[in-house]
């Protein structure tokens, strides 16, 4: 069979199931076009009982949700924030946001994720400095939890409160429980890349009722109930409409399926390159079960005698899109003066990820005809 090089396979791209479009018709027959509105009530309640938490807040994007955790926390100027490194700058930024202190933990091999050792001693120095951290943003890397309970440990002894990303970790578990519902606030991200999408998107999770409702007043631009617009404290423009609320609920319906379809993408992937000297997939932790969201790997260059870079470049030839892991945020410059621990006291292992790390096209709507252009472009450099 002659592969078409011209179709562009993208990494991660939306796939519709067709009930999208039944709920967003009834939003345009009953004309909830507006922002608010009955599919975003439904969409929330849908989504607290799939992740089987009390409470979910329908918001504008992942990121506003880690923005509004951290006003519910009360973190505020100069207050510390330990966050994971290896993650995208969103996870941080909204530590900026409240002008206050980002201070980053490195990963551990095993799965990825925040290292229990780092945060520890980060904790204890804190300690010592009489500067604990307001809050430690947990983040759940290309689908996989992090090792919560040694995690959530140590912030407990603290007594500081955890905000799991689980922007990416949508449809995941944690020794049986969903992914996203062990902090104290919980966040899904809905972004077109995403395992589910409404274009644009996120929400908080939490089964502090009365926190969500302060996030729902907050996302609406904090309006103080009169019947002029009055408003006495911030507030933003953080809600998710009633048409791409309609968009997730149809979304929704078929993540299971995502998940399997991509960890039927994964196991493909690895069943054709894993015996490739230098190859390395990312682990899944015997803790939980991943979505799979990307398929991610590192490659050896004293192994295998290529480059993460080199694959890239001959995927880019063939119009295959693909990235590299993600940068830890320690080495952005926008956080250059931030401070970092790393897993071991002499070695980071998020830097190691960065450098030999790729993300293959992991879409579920990918055909097998997708999966093999992929699989034969890396097989033509390292056979």
């Amino acid at each position: 069979m002659i592969e078409d090089k011209s179709k562009r396979i993208y990494l991660s791209s939306p796939h519709m199931s067709g009930y999208e479009q039944e709920f967003v018709g009834e939003a345009f027959l009953t004309n909830w076009i507006a922002p608010l509105g009955p599919h975003v009530d439904l969409f929330e309640r849908e989504m607290a009982d799939y992740v089987g938490i009390k409470g979910a807040a329908a918001l504008s994007s992942g990121t506003a949700a880690i923005h509004l955790a951290l006003k519910l926390l009360n973190v505020g100027p100069d207050d510390v924030v330990f966050c994971s490194s290896l993650t995208f700058a969103a996870s941080a930024n909204p530590i900026l946001y409240q002008r206050s202190v980002p201070v980053f933990i490195d990963s551990e091999p095993q799965s990825w994720n925040m290292s229990p050792i780092a945060l520890r001693r980060a904790f204890e120095e804190a300690g010592r400095k009489g500067k604990l951290p307001k809050a430690v943003i947990i983040v759940n890397l290309y689908g996989q939890s992090a090792d919560i309970d040694p995690l959530l440990k140590i912030c407990n002894n603290y007594g500081v409160p955890v905000v799991e990303d689980a922007a990416e970790s949508l449809g995941s578990t944690y020794n049986g429980r969903a992914s996203g519902t062990f902090g104290k606030f919980g966040v899904f991200s809905f972004n077109g890349n995403k395992i589910i999408t409404t274009s644009g998107g996120g929400m908080l999770v939490s089964d502090d009722l009365m926190a969500l409702e302060k996030a729902r007043f907050l996302a609406t631009q904090a309006r103080d109930p009169a019947r002029h617009y009055q408003h006495s404290e911030i507030g933003y423009n953080y809600r998710m409409s009633n048409v791409l609320a309609a968009i997730g609920r149809g979304q929704l319906k078929v993540l299971d399926d995502r998940v399997r379809v991509r960890r039927e993408v994964f196991k493909r992937y690895f069943e054709a390159l894993s015996d490739i000297p230098g190859f390395e997939f990312m682990p899944e932790a015997p803790y939980g079960m991943s979505n799979r969201w990307l398929t991610t790997l590192t490659i050896d260059h004293g192994q295998s005698g290529v480059t993460a870079t080199e694959i890239m470049d001959v995927l880019a030839d063939v119009n295959i899109e693909s990235r590299p892991v993600w940068k830890p945020l320690h080495l952005q410059p926008i956080f250059k003066n931030c401070g970092y621990y790393s897993h071991y006291e002499d070695n980071s292992v998020s830097d190691a990820l960065f450098q030999r790390g790729i993300c293959l096209p992991s879409g579920s709507n990918m055909s097998l005809d997708d999966q093999d252009r992929v699989i034969n472009a890396i097989n033509s450099l390292v056979r």
